[in-house]
């Protein structure tokens, strides 16, 4: 009974993890010691990993943005790569979004090199049951996850940020803690036919902002980095969770959950608490076959479900004119009518030729009464 924790307690322990406190901080605010906090965390974190599982499986999302998140576990550069070691150095957080409810689908803490990409999108395609429309940054390792998980008939785009080169004198230019003031993004097809206008990765970066808030983890040049993987691993867990099913997107006015369609109300502190510490061991769902996405464009569905055959832009090929509108017919122009103080005169158009002279022909016959062949 010693070591029981009251109800009370352990939601104000969450509140302040999910806040995005240091473990620290968590101890001044809560009264409560810091290994204790820290048991707790890694209890929240793997439960909400198992409720992920659980619950994020069988989306249909039709666009989704994916990016990375740097952060570092016990020091920034290590030279042991070794999962659960003492020094792993750099830890990115791949993570993937639906573009449309914000839900957060898929994410992975690892290198920045192609074993971790692989990983991040196996996982990504197991939870999905459509096509969907893919978009990433310039990472190139990207392209060969994506075509090795969803096969070349994925439309998937990138979103290439090119920045200006600094002077030899000023040296390189870290865009980490200060972007140029002038930059400017180039985006390419890599598989497919994606549509370019909606190519972006708007939502994801903004989520990462909102990220390093609750995860104080994530934050750079701050004493809050985590020391072992396995601590960091549970934080960012028990932030995206509480994330897709707590948080109220301003714009949507729901939470990501709620407009994915995997939940009907607003999860309470209270419930979240409840659900992360009674949920069991779950597996990561397995791959499904992937139905076609329906077109937003002009399309023609092909027999047997094999797809859709839709109209593309671009080629060599002009733009049909017939379903341009035909033009107006032009506005017959009307002319003010001249004030006239006594209504019987009556005005006459001017003709302009007037002022010439009667070309004189001759005539074969004289007739008496025409004049314009007289001197």
């Amino acid at each position: 009974m010693a070591n029981f924790l009251a109800e009370e307690k352990r939601l104000r322990v969450l509140a302040a993890l999910c806040d995005g406190n240091s473990i620290r901080a968590v101890e001044r605010m809560t009264d409560v010691h810091r290994d204790t906090i820290m048991r707790l965390g890694l209890s929240y974190g793997e439960g909400a990993q198992n409720l992920h599982n659980r619950l994020a499986r069988g989306l249909s999302c039709s666009l989704v943005q994916m990016d990375e998140v740097w952060s570092f576990v016990q020091k920034k550069q290590a030279r042991v790569t070794v999962d659960d070691s003492p020094d792993v150095g750099e830890a990115y957080t791949f993570t993937a979004m639906d573009a449309s409810s914000r839900f957060v689908i898929a994410w992975h803490v690892g290198k920045r090199d192609q074993a971790s990409t692989n990983v991040f999108m196996a996982d990504l395609r197991a939870r999905l049951v459509v096509m969907p429309a893919m978009t990433s940054d310039g990472f190139a390792p990207y392209i060969t996850a994506v075509g090795a998980s969803f096969g070349p008939g994925v439309d998937f785009a990138q979103t290439v940020k090119n920045y200006t080169k600094r002077g030899r004198r000023e040296g390189p230019a870290d865009h980490r803690y200060e972007p140029p003031r002038d930059p400017f993004i180039t985006k390419r097809a890599v598989y497919g036919a994606p549509d370019l206008d909606k190519a972006s990765t708007a939502y994801v970066e903004r989520n990462n902002a909102t990220m390093r808030h609750h995860v104080g983890r994530m934050r750079r040049l701050c004493y809050a980095f985590s020391k072992k993987l396995a601590n960091h691993r549970a934080a960012v867990a028990l932030a995206y969770f509480h994330y897709n099913f707590c948080h109220v997107v301003s714009t949507l006015r729901v939470t990501p959950a709620m407009a994915a369609g995997l939940a009907d109300h607003v999860w309470s502190l209270a419930e979240l608490e409840a659900a992360l510490l009674t949920a069991g061991p779950c597996e990561p769902p397995a791959k499904q076959d992937l139905a076609p996405r329906v077109p937003a464009t002009t399309h023609r569905e092909l027999p047997a479900g094999k797809g859709f055959l839709r109209v593309v832009e671009g080629g060599k090929a002009k733009p049909s004119e017939a379903a341009k509108p035909p033009p107006p017919p032009p506005v017959p122009v009307r002319y003010p009518t001249p004030h006239v103080e006594n209504y019987e005169e009556r005005w006459e158009q001017m003709d302009l030729l007037l002022w010439r002279k009667k070309e004189r022909q001759l005539a074969l016959f004289d007739d008496p009464d025409d004049d314009t062949n007289l001197p």
